[in-house]
């Protein structure tokens, strides 16, 4: 059974999409008609593709791996953290850091930065630092939190990416492609999704058309998630990837996603005291566009 309808898209307005000189040709395929100017998507595409896409999703979530979910457009930033925050999945809704993906590590250090202020002010540190220089520890710490906050919990690259609007984000798309992460994502009508896997056809300007697909797709990750825990309550051992990868193709799931659900494991993050942190050149690097925004 299909997990939306023609009448819930049409009401929420997923269909419209931009004007008609803006469009872009590869997005044919997905283009019903033209109206008063403006390309109307064709929402029986939209349908089997949300239902392709929940489905791919709901696999990896099962699997224990992330999706990121990317949206620093206005209309979507607070959709997107409410719903996502939800089912537990890490976001980016400010600004993308450049190399979020390409260079991972050193993000990575920036994020053990919040964790070693955070520890200045429990051990009694900042007791010893005068007031100039805990008001700008409080303020690099408030920084860090605003830009990468919502991805303490990925300590490691994710298995997808989810992004609404891929013009804005063309930034992530290029990094998730360089390294071979499959990316789900609301195509509007002057989008190019040949880079896109899982393509969703969808007016990306609307909150209420933002908000149907990201709720949707939220839904089938907490399926996996629930899914996930019975089965570990259920058989505890853990099975081998050859037997996962056997399982999955029987599932007719698309060859990407099996890859980023059995891919070797990368080693567990040590979160050692001791681990080297970013320091303040890179930390300006990753935050410092933040207040001009």
């Amino acid at each position: 059974m299909p997990r939306t309808n023609f009448k819930e898209l049409l009401d929420a307005g997923v269909h419209f999409g931009h004007l008609k000189r803006k469009w872009n040709p590869a997005m044919a395929p997905y283009i019903f008609m033209e109206r008063n100017g403006i390309h109307i998507i064709d929402l029986e595409k939209t349908v089997e593709k949300i239902d392709e896409a929940a489905s791919a999703m709901k696999h990896i979530a099962r699997s224990g791996k992330k999706v990121l979910f990317v949206a620093t457009k206005k209309q979507a930033k607070e959709i997107v953290s409410e719903k996502v925050k939800a089912v537990n999945m890490p976001y980016v809704t400010e600004r993308w850091p450049g190399g979020m993906l390409t260079n991972f590590p050193t993000i990575r250090k920036a994020v053990k930065k919040m964790s070693s202020i955070d520890k200045m002010a429990t051990d009694g540190t900042f007791l010893n630092l005068s007031k100039r220089e805990r008001l700008q520890v409080t303020r690099q710490r408030a920084k860090l939190e605003k830009t990468l906050g919502s991805i303490v919990d990925l300590t490691r690259l994710p298995s997808a990416l989810f992004i609404v609007d891929v013009c804005k984000e063309h930034i992530a798309v290029s990094e998730a492609k360089r390294l071979g992460i499959p990316v789900f994502a609301m195509v509007d009508t002057n989008s190019d999704p040949s880079d896109i896997e899982f393509p969703i056809p969808a007016n990306d300007d609307a909150s209420k058309s933002i908000s149907l697909i990201i709720g949707i797709l939220c839904q089938a990750i907490e399926e996996g998630l629930n899914e996930r825990k019975f089965d570990k309550d259920k058989e505890p051992q853990t099975k081998d990837k050859k037997v996962i990868r056997k399982e999955l193709e029987t599932k007719d799931i698309p060859a990407a996603i099996i890859e980023a659900i059995v891919e070797e494991d990368e080693e567990e993050e040590e979160e050692d005291e001791d681990d080297e942190v970013a320091d303040d050149e890179e930390i300006a690097k990753i935050v410092g566009e933040t207040e001009e925004e």
